[in-house]
């Protein structure tokens, strides 16, 4: 089973798009073919970017449903105990605590739209970079 941290930017595409890449790595998560990791941090940053009204709205959602998807995530996350900070590594600040989910967690990826935030940081723990696409074929091709 492969061991993921997605980062914000694929949680609000699953939320806004139910038929794309980032809502099959949910899928993935709810049938048990990946773990999906998270620090404490990193989910308040989910739930909080799931509730603003610009991403529910623009996902033709209420409200109420926005924070049932929200509390799935909750169901569905492996927590990540942070026992070392590795900061700062990363260009962006607000990537970092998605950095140290993955390396406490011992995650064999971070899945991102944006691989260039993250540079060569990653691979000094051993942990691959992959967008959506990448990360849901090799869970199927499992």
């Amino acid at each position: 089973m492969y061991r993921f941290v997605l980062d914000t930017d694929i949680i609000i595409a699953a939320l806004r798009s139910p038929s794309g890449a980032s809502s099959a790595l949910i899928g993935a998560a709810l049938d048990r073919r990946i773990a999906m990791l998270a620090s404490v941090p990193l989910f308040f940053e989910y739930e909080a970017k799931c509730m603003s009204p610009v991403h529910w709205t623009a996902a033709r959602l209420t409200y109420d449903q926005a924070q049932v998807f929200v509390d799935g995530l909750a169901a569905l996350i492996e927590p990540v105990q942070t026992h070392y900070l590795w900061r700062p590594r990363l260009r962006d600040p607000n990537d970092e605590m998605v950095l140290e989910a993955a390396v406490n967690g011992h995650a064999d990826a971070i899945v991102t739209f944006n691989s260039r935030d993250y540079g060569a940081e990653p691979e000094k723990f051993n942990i691959e970079v992959l967008p959506p696409v990448a990360a849901i074929k090799r869970v199927r091709n499992e």
